[in-house]
């Protein structure tokens, strides 16, 4: 489809451009230490057996998922009503009941990207712009994180953190911890990558050992200057690449290893890595860090149920034992007001099961966030009818792909202005926020 040329910033709050703001406004202060840990779970994890309502949309529920409906009595009930609705969550994710219960965590219906505020019957009859490549995953993971489909591939988060007022940005603010960078790519800063060890050995080199022969010959390499431009390019990555790596293993070496129990998925290990070297940040006097965690296997097109290895009852189990312990080191370690965590993927799936006992591609997910700051024990947003055909099933063969209530962007502006994002700047980070009045969600505490 054509894009919308989108013009100008006009209709943001003014005056919102000064820096140094109190958190007592929603916004950071300069002085304090922010961490953003975004969880994406690769492959379009199925929201819909995640959050589940448990009154009389229950049957409904019930009745469009056959086979891959949970039965009522497994779920773990959800304090109180939200969103019109009394809830349950799988019954893996009870520690994560326990948290939202506690006040510490808050979901988020129907969430998804948008050009544009939408519903499924303007959908249907093609009345709105949409955005590109729905359910590709390739691309829904890219334009989740930030892809603007503009011939800019940078990501939310790293257009953000490169806005943030200088008192807060530093070298390593913009982290991964594997291969999946999208959302902390600035356009013109790097993006520094957290293996489990800090990247500490560069062949013999231990870099935990900075008078080691081979270390200070790969320092004295990551020196060299050249006049050609690509050789020039070359030496600073790897001169940034080896200064992120001593700096990640020393923080490493000289950090207190978590005590909670995380268990021991690949989510499990990035979690923990991260969770590591958080308080030693912010000890050394850093201001503002988004870390991008990912662990695929979330495409569930069958077996999605039981007690395999790849069920997504067996991944949810895994993620939400690590995101337990990651919580429970954030308080111990004096990060509980510091760190919010959000947890989101590709995309939904289908209301109707599949074929090989699975859910297929679909749109609109149930995401959730976590920590001190978040106004938890709450389901923001508007909660879909879980009805084949239904008011926000925007498929024309009635499999129940919902159009989401929530935009990504809002979700996003929401996460980068509590980092300290002016309001006033916020259109050049999301440039489709243009399109909605509100620009944020009652996600965090004031």
């Amino acid at each position: 489809m054509q894009r919308r040329h989108f013009l100008g910033s006009a209709g943001l709050a003014g005056g919102a451009g000064l820096l140094g703001l109190l958190s007592g406004d929603g916004h950071a202060a300069a002085d304090e230490y922010r961490a953003l840990v975004v969880v994406f779970l690769e492959g379009g994890n199925d929201g819909h057996n995640c959050l589940v309502p448990t009154d009389a949309a229950y049957g409904d529920y019930q009745s469009a998922r056959a086979n891959l409906a949970l039965s009522k009595n497994s779920l773990v009930a959800l304090a109180g009503k939200s969103a019109g609705h009394s809830f349950g969550v799988h019954p893996t994710l009870a520690a994560m009941a326990g948290l939202y219960n506690e006040g510490r965590l808050a979901w988020i219906a129907n969430a998804g990207p948008l050009v544009e505020p939408a519903t499924a019957q303007q959908v249907l009859a093609n009345a709105v712009e949409l955005p590109p490549f729905l359910m590709s995953h390739s691309d829904q993971v890219a334009i989740q994180q930030g892809w603007t489909v503009q011939d800019d591939m940078s990501g939310w988060a790293g257009r953000g953190l490169e806005l943030l007022p200088s008192t807060m940005r530093h070298p390593i603010s913009a982290v991964t911890t594997n291969t999946n960078r999208t959302l902390v790519l600035g356009k013109r800063s790097p993006v520094s990558f957290l293996p489990q060890d800090g990247a500490r050995w560069w062949g013999a080199g231990d870099l935990s050992q900075p008078q080691q022969e081979q270390v200070q010959a790969i320092n004295r390499m990551a020196q060299w200057q050249f006049a050609n431009a690509y050789e020039a390019e070359y030496a600073r990555t790897l001169g940034s690449a080896v200064a992120d790596s001593a700096r990640f293993t020393q923080a490493l070496m000289q950090a207190a290893p978590p005590s909670a129990d995380f268990g021991n998925a690949y989510l499990a290990e990035q979690l923990r890595t991260v969770a590591t070297v958080l308080p030693m940040f912010k000890s050394e006097g850093l201001k503002r860090q988004v870390f991008v965690v990912s662990e695929g296997g979330y495409d569930t097109h069958a077996n999605q149920r039981g007690s395999g290895a790849n069920t997504q009852d067996t991944l949810l189990a895994g993620m939400a034992k690590a995101l337990a312990g990651f919580d429970q080191h954030m308080r111990t370690s004096g990060l509980d007001q510091n760190v919010v965590t959000l947890v989101m993927s590709d995309f939904g799936r289908t209301l109707r099961p599949g074929s090989g006992g699975g859910s297929e591609h679909a749109w609109g997910n149930h995401w959730f966030a976590l920590g001190g700051p978040v106004a938890g024990g709450q389901v923001l947003g508007s909660f879909p009818a879980l009805k084949l055909g239904g008011v926000d099933d925007g498929d024309p063969g009635k499999n129940g792909r919902l159009v989401p209530a929530v935009a990504t962007d809002q979700v996003g502006a929401t996460l980068m202005q509590w980092l300290g994002l002016a309001p006033n700047l916020l259109h050049d980070v999301f440039p489709n926020l243009v399109n909605f009045n509100q620009k944020t969600i009652p996600l965090l505490r004031a």
